[in-house]
């Protein structure tokens, strides 16, 4: 699912709401028809919730492998040991793209490979649902390519993901479902197809019809 809308509309905070960092101050959120409001962010992550942050949140001064290892050791289904957390985080490293990069610190990271291992120590919870947060800002044209392959590869094995995205045509062509917030509320909700037809929408945040 595709989250977008103009700047200050609200996308990172319901991020933020979801995972715990705030607290909604009316309402509920439920996941899986279970209520979370309230939890610590880690106690929502334990329950199968991850996230990325649109500012790329590693532990700079951990080594890479470091870094996805504590996913394994906190998450919501914690490794049994230690060795056996060392050998998933090589494998999720392997996966996203940082094969041989393991014993670096992750401040040496490019940009793309700080979002690539944030997103390897979020796959290491072990997560049912996975929120992206601009994933994709910042990235060249074969970046994003790279990383719409990762999405659609990890979505393939049953998690579901949310991405707040301002790269328009590649999140249409990646998203089942698009919502659209304008000012704290949902202006329009459905395929990608219909989103970019939609005259309100097109009004609030798009500014011409992408199809057209």
């Amino acid at each position: 699912m595709g989250l977008i809308g103009p700047n200050g509309s609200g996308k990172t905070t319901l991020f933020n709401v979801i995972t715990g960092l705030l607290k909604p101050e009316r309402g509920s959120i439920l996941f899986q028809k279970k209520d979370i409001t309230g939890l610590k962010p880690y106690q929502i992550c334990q329950k199968g919730i991850a996230r990325t942050f649109q500012l790329v949140k590693p532990f700079l001064r951990m080594r890479v492998l470091e870094n996805v290892m504590v996913g394994k050791c906190f998450g919501g289904i914690p490794a049994p040991n230690v060795k056996k957390a060392r050998e998933e985080a090589e494998a999720l490293l392997n996966w996203v793209g940082l094969k041989g990069q393991e014993d670096m610190p992750a401040y040496t990271l490019s940009l793309i490979n700080r979002k690539r291992l944030e997103l390897a120590r979020a796959l290491a919870t072990q997560p049912k649902m996975l929120l992206l947060d601009e994933i994709m800002a910042g990235l060249t044209p074969l970046e994003i390519d790279a990383v719409i392959k990762l999405i659609s590869e990890i979505n393939a094995r049953g998690i579901t993901i949310i991405i707040v995205e301002h790269v328009m045509k590649p999140l249409l062509k990646i998203s089942n479902q698009i919502v659209v917030l304008d000012a704290g509320k949902k202006i329009a909700q459905g395929l990608p197809e219909e989103i970019v037809h939609n005259p309100e929408v097109i009004k609030a945040y798009l500014g011409k019809d992408l199809h057209a």
